[in-house]
């Protein structure tokens, strides 16, 4: 596995929460997702993160979502880490989801806050525990209230990172202060990967040390010479390249993600727009905005 960029945590830098390919049938197709993971590795990003809610994991089946984290591991080879996306509203399919990643070879498994039910901050701390004994391989909290309406409160999560399993997370609130915060209550050894492109450098720069990202299933190359360059004291460079995503930061979420990043995968020739129900394809509008942003990036 290639290392960090911090010599201290196991995850780190620009980890790509993957898109899913399906084909004109909505089937899932397995040659593009392996040439996506393949060209994602040949352009330097720092991780791979499969089946999450990128990945239209709500609408994959459980065969579906165990085949996807298998390709992904193999086709990987032990290039990058695989953070599998295992989590769901019922504790029990999570833990399910999670043992497969970990017998697969995953190296760590990423736990969303679950969804709709709106557990107390017992029940999150109860949720994520049962995961976290259920297996042997690191634990990344996802946190992002604004689908699964309930947060994770900074006391829950320090309590949480006590468990040895338990080692980072994916903060998706767009608190960019929110790591000096983390690092005062649970110190520096704790992964702290932001969850929202837009907010990637200013995150790095309150403490966090990495993105998991939607714009670098087609900037992977910029994504991570960002963090790379961020990590290696590069402030300016890092600067340059935020200035550079910020039009692909924005008209990537101009509709519910993915629809606006597989229509820009499709552009780039990488696989095709589709998604699967209740996601349809993007409008007029939102296509030329997203081919604008792939221009100002000098992508297309």
């Amino acid at each position: 596995m290639s290392a960090s960029l911090y010599p201290h945590l196991p995850f780190s830098g620009s980890c790509t929460a993957l898109i899913t390919p399906f084909d004109s049938e909505q089937k899932l197709d397995e040659a593009a997702f392996e040439k996506l993971v393949d060209w994602q590795i040949s352009e330097g990003t720092h991780g791979l993160v499969p089946v999450g809610t990128t990945g239209e994991s709500p609408t994959v089946s459980h065969e579906e979502h165990d085949r996807v984290v298998e390709m992904c591991v193999k086709t990987a080879a032990g290039r990058v880490p695989v953070i599998a996306g295992a989590g769901s509203n019922s504790t029990a399919e999570a833990v399910r989801l999670s043992q497969h990643a970990e017998a697969v070879g995953a190296d760590a498994v990423l736990i969303v806050s679950p969804y709709y039910n709106k557990p107390t901050q017992a029940g999150l701390t109860a949720h994520f525990t049962a995961v976290a004994d259920a297996v042997s391989i690191p634990v990344i909290i996802y946190d992002i209230p604004g689908r699964s309406i309930v947060r994770v409160s900074d006391e829950t999560l320090a309590n949480l990172a006590k468990h040895p399993n338990i080692v980072g997370i994916k903060d998706a609130t767009a608190e960019c202060y929110r790591p000096t915060k983390l690092r005062s209550l649970i110190g520096p050894d704790f992964c702290q990967l932001s969850g929202e492109d837009a907010t990637a450098l200013p995150y790095l720069a309150a403490g966090g040390q990495g993105c998991i990202s939607v714009v670098s299933n087609i900037a992977p190359a910029l994504c991570s010479q960002l963090h790379t360059a961020w990590a290696a004291g590069d402030t300016a460079t890092a600067l340059a390249l935020h200035q550079k995503l910020m039009p692909l930061h924005e008209d990537l979420f101009i509709e519910a993600s993915p629809g606006p990043v597989k229509y820009a995968a499709s552009l780039l020739g990488l696989c095709g727009p589709t998604t699967r129900l209740p996601l349809c394809e993007i409008s007029d509008s939102s296509k030329a905005a997203v081919k604008d942003a792939l221009v100002a990036a000098e992508l297309l």
